[in-house]
């Protein structure tokens, strides 16, 4: 006779796992990319860093770390809630509470990131 496991709550396994890795790769780059920019410059002032963050490769650069930051925070405090936090209610208000702050800090730094 055989046992299943049957598995539920947070879809643990190798798709998570790559999210992890590769959302954390692109904020790497992104921040060698910032420090090699930062670097490079004469001196840094407003007008530099506004410079920096008006060009169009720079913002979609940005925008990606930023996705890439959000996700990363999903997945790991999600992973976190469902190892920890058994009530089940609790459980499900910490998670959408952190959706619903994920997702309004994102929206804030894209509204500041395209107002430049």
């Amino acid at each position: 006779m055989t046992t299943r496991k049957i598995v539920v709550g947070a879809h643990y396994g190798l798709r998570d796992w790559l999210a992890q890795r590769f959302t954390a790769v692109t904020m790497a780059v992104y921040t060698l990319v910032l420090l090699g920019w930062l670097v490079a410059l004469p001196e840094l002032t407003y007008g530099t860093w506004a410079g920096m963050f008006a060009s169009t490769w720079m913002k979609v650069l940005s925008l990606l770390a930023l996705l890439s930051l959000a996700w990363h925070a999903w997945v790991g405090v999600r992973d976190i809630f469902m190892d920890y936090i058994k009530p089940t209610g609790l459980r499900f208000f910490l998670l959408i509470a952190t959706i619903v702050a994920l997702a309004g800090y994102a929206l804030w730094a894209i509204m500041i990131l395209w107002s430049v």
